[in-house]
């Protein structure tokens, strides 16, 4: 606990000092560009299948597709071919940021109604586990998109390293068989999944060799064939054919109309930071936008830590209270975006919140939910040699998605749907509720949480994002806080959190993330604070998510990397003419 608290009195006194330097950091910095690369990702296979390109000649977006590919080959728990994602790009060379679309849609027959049992309560099992809890998946689309649009590389070049991969293997690592081990039952259901991690009749050990090979050919198709080797053709015959023996009904026409879709970026200034984020259909980058804001007059720096955790909280509260009834799909539903993101709004909430007692969520309609967090979901953070840089984060939901692999494809598909209000006012798997914005309709998607977020001052750039389901917002606003503080990649990564998401009424937090004391302060102030293995029956994972960042000074062109300590096969590299230099990881 001690060393918790010191730790958080560092970053908050280096915030000071950045503060009393701001009038030099506030000039305008004549551009040097970096000396080299860096690359941050949730596995040491996937961070060097990104090098591998650079190697070749292809630029930082060229090494997120041969990132984000073999993620989906060495982190099936996380993401895969069979999820989406989301990815934010930044052109050196025009000074073009763009937000590309990957999330899944809704089948034409997921209506509300097949979510509902004989008695009409909702069916959290079909919601989560099998055919129908998948969407249509993005993420093939976003990896063709991305080569054919802004790398320099074929296709076939940048998904080399993962086809290798899935069909020579990989170490099993021990994160992959906790979460194998709690979702067994629901992948051994399936004959197309039993063959990939039950090979032997038995689910493989730590240290075995995973291999997939069928996933391997698949992604040999799209290689080939680009869209159409997997939206059409034999991979989607057989992804077809396995959704209907599962009894789920999906289409050949949804699967070929697929469309990755690009978006404006969410952007603000908030002391001196040009923040670039997540639009819809993420809720990340207005949730940010509205935190940062709500925050922006106070000075945390100067406050007790109870105090700045009190109003960090209050500030995620109402954000979160906003996500519920206002975010959806902005192709469906209109989005008072405008309104949101202004100031005047954020300092209307501001003027709600108490400076010494927790604002009841009870105040505002819903039913508490109990936590349950996972580190589903992956990001990574590339920056190049020429200063493009790519935040990329994809998933397929929940721990191993649906579940469900159709045979013949290798292809895990996820579990997304449950992202959608699909009962009204009844909470997801991550505790979250949503109304009509968030319904879901033929080719809607769902609204998600992933938060890939830029920062760019007069002399530096920062690229972070992280998994964490529902916490990924607070997550990246701790992230925001701590580079604002003057921290490194590696520190930023390695911060202490915490989450309010409105309801469940409480402050969630990691173990150890705030001493004792201070959490005696915040239930003085009325709030609910769940710390892990303090009280039986509630639950708060102990670690949460799997932060990804690089950094780059545009003063002196150097550059720095963090993988997050939680994640033992993570890896942040920075590599400067050609010589590997260690920044984060084991």
């Amino acid at each position: 606990m001690k060393k918790t608290a010191v730790f958080w009195q560092r970053l908050w006194g280096a915030a000071l000092v950045c503060v009393l330097l701001g009038s030099v950091q506030a000039r305008e910095v004549p551009g040097t560009l970096p000396q080299g690369a860096a690359i941050a990702s949730a596995h040491h296979l996937a961070t060097e299948a990104g090098f591998e390109m650079l190697a070749k000649g292809g630029n930082a977006f060229d090494a997120a597709v041969a990132v984000s590919a073999m993620l989906s080959v060495v982190e099936p728990i996380s993401s895969g071919i069979g999820g989406g994602g989301f990815f934010l790009l930044h052109e050196a060379k025009t000074g073009r940021e763009v937000f590309i679309d990957a999330r899944e849609s809704a089948p034409e027959a997921a209506t509300q109604a097949v979510y509902l049992d004989a008695q009409g309560n909702f069916d959290r099992d079909r919601a989560t586990n099998g055919p129908w809890a998948a969407g249509i998946p993005g993420l093939p689309a976003a990896l063709v998109h991305m080569a054919q649009n802004y790398g320099r590389l074929p296709l076939k070049e940048s998904l080399q390293p993962a086809i290798r991969v899935a069909h020579e293997g990989f170490p099993v690592y021990r994160r992959l068989l906790r979460g194998y081990a709690e979702r067994r039952a629901v992948m051994e259901r399936y004959p197309g999944t039993r063959t990939v991690f039950s090979p032997h009749g038995r689910p493989l050990a730590e240290g075995e060799i995973l291999r997939q090979r069928d996933l391997g050919k698949t992604l040999e198709r799209l290689a080939e064939q680009g869209f159409d080797g997997f939206y059409r053709g034999l991979t989607a015959r057989r992804i077809l054919q396995g959704v209907k023996q599962e009894g789920g009904r999906w289409t050949a026409q949804e699967l070929a109309s697929y469309q990755v879709k690009e978006r404006e970026p969410i952007r603000f200034t908030w002391r001196g930071w040009q923040i670039v984020t997540a639009p819809p259909p993420s809720s990340g980058g207005i949730a940010l936008a509205q935190m940062l804001q709500i925050l922006s007059p106070w000075d945390l720096r100067s406050m007790d830590e109870a105090q700045r955790t009190h109003l960090i909280a209050e500030a995620m509260r109402r954000a979160y209270h906003d996500r519920t009834f206002y975010l959806g799909d902005p192709d469906f539903v209109r989005i008072p975006q405008k309104t949101m993101l202004s100031p005047y709004y954020a300092a209307g909430l501001r003027s709600t919140i108490h400076p010494d007692k927790a604002t009841p969520s009870v105040l505002l309609p819903g039913e508490p939910t109990p936590f349950d967090e996972h580190p589903e979901t992956t990001h990574f953070s590339i920056i190049d040699a020429e200063g493009n840089r790519v935040a990329g984060t994809q998933t397929v939901n929940l721990l191993f998605g649906s579940g469900l692999i159709p045979p013949g494809t290798g292809v895990l598909l996820n579990n997304e749907m449950d992202d959608f209000a699909l009962k009204p006012g009844t909470p997801n798997a991550f505790g979250v509720m949503g109304y009509a914005a968030n319904a879901p309709a033929p080719g809607k998607r769902m609204l998600s949480s992933m938060t890939p977020t830029f920062m760019e001052s007069a002399d530096k750039v920062a690229v972070l994002g992280t998994p964490g389901g529902s916490r990924i917002i607070t997550m990246v606003l701790l992230g925001i806080l701590g580079v604002d503080a003057g921290l490194d990649a590696q520190q930023v990564t390695a911060l202490p959190r915490f989450h309010h998401q409105w309801l469940p009424d409480a402050i969630g937090t990691e173990k150890g993330a705030l001493p004792a004391e201070v959490v005696a302060k915040l239930r003085e102030k009325g709030h609910t604070v769940i710390v892990p293995g303090e009280v039986q029956g509630q639950r708060s994972s102990d670690a949460w998510g799997n932060m990804q960042v690089v950094e780059y000074n545009k003063r002196n062109g150097n550059l720095g990397a963090g993988s997050d300590p939680r994640n033992p096969v993570g890896k942040g590299e920075v590599r400067r003419s050609s010589v590997p230099v260690r920044i984060a990881g084991q």
